[in-house]
């Protein structure tokens, strides 16, 4: 793979992927990798090198959180059965550190939570300053599953349509970033996809029969998410449509989506609220002239490992950055 990796991006996913005006969820191509000139082997090493620079970015954050600050990112992801959520969270997510990621996943509600409005659950989930939340399903599933399930009235349903963009733009104002990803695989590989989980035993586990019974209301859930696309896309909270037939791609271009907007928070590392000096002084009277001398050593080397990774993380940075000067069709195709 070629050093300028980000080359074999040939438009920016966040303008491709992004539903325009003129979006037709019927006409994409769940197989496809659009914008992406490269193969599997090229995304894996690309999300190698986005993930160095993921990791960083999202302990910048957790740093910004823990100094007080009020930014964090959600990631919201939707999909049918076997869409790839799981692998999304392990993939992806797997490369940062575990202790900054709130993952909440959303199914049947419990009793409690049928006592309250639908989105009651959603707000007690919502990440803490300084996290990086995954909601895997969410409060979508009250415009999809209530939808095609028939189990609630249409004059229910309708209205919450404009109350998720009311609310996501509410979450917005508070400091949070969204990054909604709608993955999209087609009929042929879930039912590919559901019959190696019968034919492995170590897969059982994650089948249900009711995949089935939801498989038969495909088209449903089609127009279903049609609906959401064209109504709940955003300009402060848009989402992005992922063919998801091909796993690598779709976790690439998570990868992707999820750095770019960790990038977009501009944070630093907090300045210290104490002098250095004074504590360095402080810390050195409790120790050991021998000790206090090999730390000393060690400081050395760990201010040129400081000054060397801000000159890495600045290229990262670099690379990154320039999927800005890439094209993107705005999703309308």
């Amino acid at each position: 793979m070629a050093d300028d990796a980000e080359n074999l991006w040939t438009a920016d996913p966040r303008r491709l992927l992004r539903p325009g005006p003129e979006f037709n969820l019927a006409s994409v191509d769940r197989a496809g990798t659009p914008g992406w000139s490269g193969d599997k082997d090229d995304a894996k090493e690309l999300m190698l090198r986005r993930g160095e620079l993921l990791s960083e970015l999202q302990e910048r954050l957790f740093a910004h959180g823990r100094t007080g600050g009020d930014r964090s990112v959600l990631l919201v992801i939707q999909g049918l059965d076997t869409a790839g959520k799981g692998g999304i969270v392990r993939h992806v997510l797997g490369m940062v550190d575990p202790q900054g990621v709130a993952l909440r996943s959303f199914g049947v509600p419990t009793e409690e939570e049928r006592e309250h409005h639908y989105l009651w659950r959603i707000r007690n989930a919502l990440p803490r300053p300084g996290q990086i939340g995954v909601f895997d399903r969410s409060h979508y599933e009250d415009v999809l599953v209530v939808r095609v399930q028939g189990l609630v009235e249409r004059e229910v349903w309708e209205p919450r349509f404009e109350e998720i963009n009311r609310f996501e733009e509410e979450v917005v104002e508070s400091g949070t970033t969204i990054v909604k990803v709608a993955l999209m695989v087609s009929a042929e590989e879930q039912g590919m996809r559901l019959m190696e989980r019968l034919d492995r035993p170590d897969k059982h586990w994650k089948y249900n029969p009711s995949d089935v019974d939801t498989r038969q209301r495909w088209y449903d859930y089609q127009a279903a998410y049609a609906d959401v696309l064209a109504r709940t896309s955003t300009d402060v909270a848009p989402w992005y449509v992922v063919p998801a037939d091909k796993k690598w791609y779709s976790r690439l271009v998570v990868t992707e989506l999820l750095t770019q907007a960790l990038i977009d928070l501009d944070l630093t590392w907090p300045q210290a609220d104490f002098d250095v000096e004074t504590e360095r002084a402080r810390l050195a009277a409790t120790m050991q002239p021998q000790v206090l001398a090999a730390a000393e050593q060690a400081g050395e080397q760990a201010r040129a490992k400081h000054v060397d990774g801000e000159e890495s993380y600045r290229e990262a940075l670099a690379e990154a950055g320039s999927l800005d000067d890439l094209p993107g069709d705005d999703g309308d195709d």
